[in-house]
């Protein structure tokens, strides 16, 4: 049902909503042939016309590349149309809109009024001399900000030789709104994603990629998507391999797992009927009564973004719909899902971030309380896991990242390797660079979003040791988009998870070593997995 959200719950969830509905969006800078880049390497052919972006160094760049129509006016809240054809030859040498989002000054990015937002941007290696392995990216930033243009491909497309598309989508309650009668309700966004992977199938054989060999990845929220995409049958035509990167195919969340009792509020899944029962909510608080979606598609898009009543529902994709049919957790569990190869994991230290920001936990009685609040007379089994000590924020931020993502994460990793290839990752470079603005009140470990600048082009300055850390993490991810597999030469060994072992194995990346090992026992993972605390 639709929540109105007291004072305490809405400061939180707007606490949450800074980090991870901005997470990865981080702003880090960025900056007609098919094969054997030419002078005219610049030039490339679509179905809807031509296109010239740029050439830098040993890569071809062309940004702004309409997958679909604007989705605005009559088009707000209907599934993607196909994007005009233009005359002559397109200017591709710079990002199109960001879709319509407030500014997040966390996460360093720009905010948007813009609806005519649905670009794609596709970096490939100059010289192409045979089909090349392609990798479509749907960014991060909570399904509610962040755009593909955020992040920098260059290092990865060039040393790893393939092509890689970043996409963006409609965001927050443009991607996710629903109403009786509505078609398409609650996964906008994700017809967005899935309008962009089939371009890609017909069109990126012209940028020297192979159409039949598409891994889809994504990070957080994007991690989210590629797990709605493995559970919907419109997408499995369209992929051929899958990266779920910090995101989760269950029912926990970044705000459910620092507020355990919240429930169904916050479920990062929800079902059809919840989203329509919200967007009925939201249109009369609108002022739009019986869901009239001719006044709705009239509201400015600044009081979408701004409305109270619209920022305290979180726009969670809806199942029991023809794109998603089951939760993905469900789907998983059943074996209706993509039987792609797959790469599945998180960071070691997922929650310190969002706790750092919140606040919570300052010291053991309010640790105590939060204990108390989330897990009821269970309170006492997870204290004795998860003992105070002298920084209880660290406890509860632990609590936060094992229950809702490590855990999570993990388990899903164990059940698709009962029915496709699976290698599952956990991050673990205690001290990587903060790509956030904040100054965290402790130190944060290989915090949510912490691998981001190992596999994009930043101006973060890496040690030597991180840095080969970030070359090893490049070459495991495009020797798996080129065969399914990440092993090749001159990386160590990282066997693929096997459901018959009690706990899966996770191949450890972090600076120091790089190796298979296990991590559910230190996550406390038989607490979670068991319900002794759900």
């Amino acid at each position: 049902m639709f929540i109105r959200l007291n004072q305490n719950w809405s400061r939180r969830i707007s606490l949450a909503a800074v980090v991870f509905a901005g997470l990865l969006s981080t702003g880090l800078p960025s900056s007609a042939s098919t094969a054997g880049g030419t002078a005219t390497a610049s030039v490339a052919r679509t179905e809807t016309g031509v296109v010239r972006g740029s050439v830098s160094g040993a890569v071809r760049v062309f940004d702004g590349i309409p997958y679909a129509a604007p989705p605005d006016g009559a088009l707000r809240w209907q599934a993607p149309e196909p994007a005009a054809s233009w005359p002559g030859v397109r200017d591709a040498t710079r990002p199109g809109n960001r879709c319509a989002q407030s500014p997040n000054p966390v996460a360093g990015t720009a905010g948007s009024r813009s609806e005519d937002c649905l670009y794609l941007n596709v970096t490939t290696p100059v010289s192409t001399r045979r089909a090349l392995p392609v990798l479509v990216y749907v960014h991060g930033g909570g399904l509610s900000s962040g755009a593909g243009s955020d992040l920098e491909p260059r290092r990865l497309a060039a040393r790893e030789q393939v092509v890689v598309v970043t996409v963006n989508y409609r965001l927050g309650v443009f991607g996710f709104f629903g109403a009786p009668g509505l078609a398409g309700s609650g996964t906008f966004a994700l017809q967005d994603q899935q309008a962009a992977l089939a371009w890609v199938r017909r069109n990126i054989a012209g940028f020297g990629g192979n159409p039949h060999n598409t891994t889809l990845f994504g990070e957080s929220g994007g991690g989210d998507s590629v797990c709605a995409h493995l559970a919907s049958p419109t997408a499995w035509p369209l992929i051929d391999r899958a990266v779920v990167q910090s995101g989760t195919c269950s029912d926990a969340n970044p705000v459910d797992a620092l507020f355990p009792g919240a429930g169904a509020t916050v479920a990062s899944w929800q079902p059809l009927s919840t989203v329509e029962h919200n967007g009925s909510a939201v249109a009369a608080e609108l002022g739009c009564p019986a869901v009239d979606l001719g006044c709705l598609r009239a509201v400015p898009v600044s009081r979408l973004l701004t409305d109270k009543a619209v920022a305290a529902v979180y726009w969670s994709p809806a199942y029991g719909t023809p794109l998603l049919p089951l939760r993905p957790a469900a789907a998983i569990a059943t074996g209706r899902f993509a039987h792609v190869p797959l790469m599945i994991g998180t960071t070691r230290d997922e929650g310190t971030l969002l706790t750092a920001l919140s606040g919570q936990a300052k010291d053991a009685v309010a640790y105590r309380d939060l204990l108390s609040r989330a897990f009821g007379d269970r309170a006492d089994t997870v204290a004795a896991a998860y003992p105070a000590g002298t920084q209880p924020a660290r406890a509860w931020a632990a609590i936060v990242g094992d229950r809702g993502y490590v855990c999570p994460n993990q388990g899903s990793a164990h059940v698709l390797a009962r029915q496709t290839r699976t290698y599952a990752y956990e991050f673990a470079d205690p001290a990587p660079p903060l790509i956030f603005h904040l100054d965290p009140p402790f130190p944060l470990g290989a915090y949510h979003a912490s691998d981001v600048p190992y596999l994009w082009d930043t101006q973060l300055q890496l040690t030597p040791a991180q840095q080969r850390l970030s070359d090893r993490i490049l070459d495991y991810l495009g020797r798996f988009a080129a065969s399914g597999n990440p092993n090749g030469a001159g990386t160590p060994l990282w066997p693929a998870v096997h459901p018959g072992d009690p706990a899966p194995v996770v191949q450890r990346l972090a600076p120091d070593a790089v190796g298979p090992t296990t991590t559910a026992a230190a996550h406390h993972c038989p607490l979670w997995t068991n319900g002794a605390t759900s």
